[in-house]
């Protein structure tokens, strides 16, 4: 019996050893012919030059263009269908895929559960998505640049890079133009989005029915909204910037126990051949959001700083700076609402009063809006009598007769200078969403 089972081992260990192998392709070859032959961990690189067609990958394998190969779909279909887990797609330049927003057609196009993907370092222009990835979990997308088609309406362009029930994606270092949305995000969690740059788009970030994901230090510009977050929850949007957007700087519907801090938004403001009555240009627009925190952000040259409405109440707000924003609060409550937090309020660019004890507060309450302000919201074109002796008498007696006035927003230590996050004797560390009341036993829709 010994030796049949030596006889067995050694044939074992003598087996020759399959070794993954590097395909070199021409324009000549046929490329699909080469990717349905490869093995796994196999690597196919492509040739300078141009390969026409709709390609399909079914093995785990690494695609690489070397930075002087192009895959042009020929205007149809996606350019590259992934069916496969562990992929990896570099150094390509993609083009010219299908423009049917319906079959989704998209440069990059991952099936449902393909797991463990690398795309990174890609060029996309095309109608379409650009990268559409489904049901897996465990990917990256680096360093790829998407461009979508400006003829297009808006409306008709595909997003640039779009998470459909994924998990545990990072998406760094891209940069996004001209699609309709930049990074479009639904019902996926535990995503990460870092150094992202998106501009000319509707939505630089647009988020729909997830929770628990990361937005860090994304830059955003040229947009109707720099960042749409949209039906989810537990959200952590920190050190992003946006400028130049139309609408929104950020755009808040439905977000619960989020913590949206350490932004910067300027330059939120409605082109004058679009504006129409009631269409103004927000840095921070909350609706129907509750118990989440939004601390020292930057909002700066905002027609309106901060718009709060339908519900929006149990929100922390506190560490902000609000600067040279014509109206600085908009926002309509049954109850007075406090925006500070343990001593810290926000910095109001056109507070008027003193600090005599010099501890960087200011010495009495802002309250940055009235039952003036609140007449003129409802009322836009009473906005012709602000400076009339109606008005200021109004105004005064609301001052003297504190009862007489309306519920509203309440800066108890409101700040003299714009908050600097080093100086440790002025502010405390930021709240945490932790400390929020218990979140409701719900998934995302």
């Amino acid at each position: 019996m010994i030796k049949p089972l030596i006889t067995l081992l050694a044939l074992a260990l003598f087996q020759p050893v399959v070794l993954a192998k590097t395909l070199q392709v021409s324009v000549d070859d046929n490329l699909q012919t080469v990717l349905d032959s490869a093995s796994k961990g196999d690597v196919v690189s492509l040739d300078a030059g141009e390969y026409q067609g709709n390609f399909i990958l079914r093995q785990a394998i690494t695609l690489t263009g070397n930075n002087v190969a192009t895959i042009n779909a020929g205007g149809k279909g996606h350019a590259l269908l992934l069916k496969s887990s562990d992929i990896l797609i570099e150094d390509l330049t993609i083009i010219n895929w299908g423009s049917d927003l319906t079959a989704q057609n998209a440069g990059i196009y991952s099936d449902k559960k393909a797991n463990n993907l690398i795309i990174r370092n890609n060029k996309l222009r095309g109608d379409g998505f650009g990268i559409w990835l489904q049901s897996g979990k465990h990917i990256k997308v680096e360093g790829n640049e998407v461009e979508g088609n400006p003829t297009l309406r808006s409306a008709d362009r595909g997003n640039g890079i779009q998470l459909s029930k994924v998990e545990d994606v990072e998406v760094t270092g891209n940069t996004v133009s001209k699609t309709r949305d930049g990074l479009y995000i639904i019902a996926s969690q535990y995503n990460v989005l870092k150094n992202n740059t998106m501009h000319d788009l509707r939505y630089g970030i647009h988020y729909m029915y997830s929770h628990s994901n990361e937005v860090l230090d994304n830059l955003a510009y040229n947009t109707r909204a720099g960042y749409a977050l949209m039906s989810s929850r537990k959200l952590t949007v920190r050190g992003n910037e946006t400028r130049d957007s139309e609408d929104y700087g950020f755009l808040m519907n439905f977000i619960t126990y989020s913590d949206i801090s350490y932004n910067r938004i300027t330059n939120v403001w409605t082109k004058p051949e679009n504006k129409v009555l009631g269409r103004d240009g927000k840095g921070l627009f909350v609706y129907n959001s509750g118990y989440n925190t939004i601390s020292y952000n930057t909002i700066d040259t905002a027609e309106i700083g901060i718009h709060l409405t339908a519900g929006s109440e149990n929100v922390k707000v506190f560490g902000n700076s609000f600067i040279n924003n014509p109206v600085q609060v908009k926002y309509v409550s049954n109850r007075e609402q406090e925006w500070s937090q343990e001593g810290v309020g926000n910095f109001w660019s056109n507070y008027l009063g003193w600090d005599l004890d010099n501890n960087g507060r200011g010495d009495t309450p802002f309250e940055p809006n009235d039952g003036i302000d609140k007449l003129i919201w409802q009322y836009p074109e009473a906005k012709v009598l602000l400076d009339s002796p109606a008005i200021l008498m109004l105004r005064w007696i609301q001052k003297q007769f504190p009862v007489l006035k309306p519920a509203g927003v309440r800066d108890s230590f409101p700040l003299m200078t714009v908050p600097s996050a080093s100086d440790d004797t002025l502010f405390s560390q930021p709240q945490s969403t932790k400390t929020m009341p218990p979140i409701p036993d719900q998934t995302a829709g």
